[in-house]
């Protein structure tokens, strides 16, 4: 008998047309993977013997693993490192820390203050996880521990302002206006900010919009810490990040336009380097459309000016869904924020829904419609879609008013509320409603695409396939003879540019690349990526979470050589054999 022949690949993607994620022209290609890098790049067949996997891509895309620049992982990476959910939609690698919030310092009982109402996670969820996985005590154990995990995508992460805040000051004392910190807190703020670029984290996470607000008992309802921060504090930190060419990832108030102005401002070096500056986030918001001119324009100038700034976009409409009055949304005014900080005490949120007083406050609330907001407050665009009543289903509030004699919209609203309570599901989209004005952001390179939001909003918003929808998009208008960018360009926003931006390893498909790899069949881009779907969550008590399912759209998902995902079905070992890694800024 003859020796066993060593195979030459470990993988073979064949007879795909490449992306190689630079923006470069496609071409027809066979590509070869061992030990976890594109070994070769060939228009002849490769040696498939012995080899693994053999994927048959004839007439797919096969482009570099796409990158989810905003994400809420942080918790479900800690009970289930599959991450599943985005795998399977072709990403490959994930940011966490986004928003100022990340675990890396904070005790339980606060990462379930500052995550659970902002983040719409469970609260007991989230200091089970933090309690049951935390064995770090520094930035570089957390990105040690996070490497041992089984991970499914890659992951990089940004350090949260809230986070060592609220670790060196403590919350209550963090999220008052009148206190500052002390000088020995500020300089323990700027020696974990050190330590986490040390690390390779990508860099800093801070907000300052005051309708995320927190859970928990002692500090109930108050605003992130890091709105709380002065600018001398904000200007100590965003020096460290000058100096290190590290991004800071900012989230302006929008009752407040200056902050996005000043924010934007930032990243202008006057004398010193400029500052990565990446905003949340540029939207074509039905409450205010003359805000989709001036994102454009606003990073036109500081860049112009030699800045290095960015707006985060979601390359698709922003619709979300609510169970009642339980939307984040409602945190933009007071009485809408009042029923909200009952969340957990749904007897006297009951009564208060109730009350002559406060609904007279939240008909004035609603019909005040002028200055910056997110919400459209427009409930006859906001259709019902599951109630007990189903005589209802499928109308707004508003239409249901007026059937109701001429009720105002917002009372028909509440009315259901007090009726079903959190039975009473609806949607709603509030931005990027407008298809034009979406191709015109995904082509301006004031732009990053992503804001996905994955693993956080589970009844109401995540995007998880944004990147696909994207790509829909962009073949639709070439086929229809109305290019606004090319397959290439849309490829490389969603890759290369990005991990170019952010400093990663990751994003490109060449040989010696990372193998993290998509297989896509162009022809099931189709509805299938619109639709929403309801699936159970186990590590979060079995909650049910809106996913997306477009299983026909993504044959094969590679992470470091290994077959994580495709056609619908995880490869074996996704969250219990490593594939990710934690990925270090350069």
């Amino acid at each position: 008998m003859g020796e066993k022949r060593t195979a030459v690949y470990d993988s073979i993607i064949k007879g795909g047309m490449w992306f190689d994620g630079t923006g470069a022209p496609p071409a027809l290609r066979n590509l070869g993977i061992r030990d976890g890098r594109v070994t070769t790049l060939s228009t002849d067949p490769l040696d498939e013997s012995g080899c693994d996997h053999v994927v048959d891509a004839a007439g797919k895309w096969v482009i570099p693993g796409m990158l989810d620049i905003h994400t809420h992982y942080d918790v479900e990476v800690l009970l289930d490192p599959a991450l599943s959910e985005s795998v399977r939609h072709g990403v490959t690698t994930v940011l966490i820390g986004s928003c100022s919030l990340s675990t890396v310092h904070v005790d339980p009982e606060t990462a379930g203050d500052i995550f659970g109402r902002v983040e719409a996670i469970p609260r007991a969820h989230v200091i089970d996880a933090v309690a049951g996985a935390k064995t770090w005590r520094s930035a570089h154990d957390y990105a040690a521990a996070l490497d041992a995990l089984p991970l499914g995508p890659n992951i990089a992460s940004f350090l949260g302002h809230s986070d060592i805040r609220a670790a060196e000051m403590g919350l209550d004392r963090a999220t008052r206006a009148e206190v500052k910190p002390t000088a020995g807190e500020l300089t323990a703020m700027r020696r974990h900010l050190e330590e986490a670029l040390d690390a390779g984290f990508v860099g800093m996470s801070s907000q300052q919009l005051l309708f995320d607000k927190l859970d928990g008992d002692t500090c109930r309802s108050r605003t992130l810490p890091s709105t709380y921060a002065s600018m001398r504090e904000r200007h100590q930190l965003n020096s460290i990040l000058r100096s290190r060419r590290r991004a800071l990832q900012g989230g302006p108030d929008v009752s407040r336009p200056q902050s996005l102005v000043t924010m934007g401002l930032s990243s202008l070096g006057v004398g010193q380097p400029n500052l990565k500056v990446s905003l949340l986030s540029a939207a074509d918001i039905k409450a205010i459309p003359v805000m989709a001119h001036l994102f454009p324009v606003l990073a036109r100038t500081v860049n112009a000016l030699g800045g290095d700034f960015r707006f985060q976009q979601l390359p698709v409409p922003f619709e979300v869904y609510a169970d009642g009055i339980d939307l984040v949304i409602f945190e933009e005014f007071g009485s809408g924020a009042e029923a909200l900080h009952l969340a957990d005490q749904l007897d006297r949120r009951h009564q208060l829904l109730q009350d002559t007083q406060y609904r007279r406050r939240f008909r004035k609330d609603y019909d005040h419609r002028y200055g910056p907001r997110v919400w459209h407050r427009d409930l006859f665009d906001a259709e019902i879609v599951d109630c007990p009543d189903e005589s209802v289903i499928g109308k707004t509030f508003g239409q249901i008013g007026v059937e109701r004699g001429g009720v105002h919209p917002a009372d028909a609203f509440l009315d259901l509320v007090v009726e079903y309570g959190a039975k009473v599901r609806w949607r709603t989209t509030i931005s990027n409603h407008r298809p034009h004005v979406l191709n015109r952001f995904a082509v301006d390179p004031g732009m990053q695409l992503g804001f996905s939001d994955a693993g956080a909003h589970l009844r109401n918003m995540a995007f998880y396939n944004f990147g696909l929808r994207l790509l829909r998009r962009v073949r639709d208008a070439q086929q229809a003879g109305r290019p606004f960018m090319t397959v290439e360009h849309a490829v490389h926003r969603l890759t290369g540019e990005l991990a170019d931006w952010y400093g990663i390893d990751a994003g490109r498909l060449r040989v010696g690349d990372r193998a993290d790899v998509v297989v896509i069949d162009p022809e099931r881009l189709d509805d299938e990526l619109d639709r929403y779907a309801e699936q159970t969550v186990p590590c979060y008590g079995n909650l049910s979470r809106m996913v997306n399912r477009n299983d026909a759209a993504v044959n094969a998902v590679f992470v470091n050589g290994r077959r994580v995902f495709g056609d619908g079905v995880a490869a074996p070992g996704l969250g219990s054999a490593r594939s990710g890694r934690f990925l270090a800024a350069s």
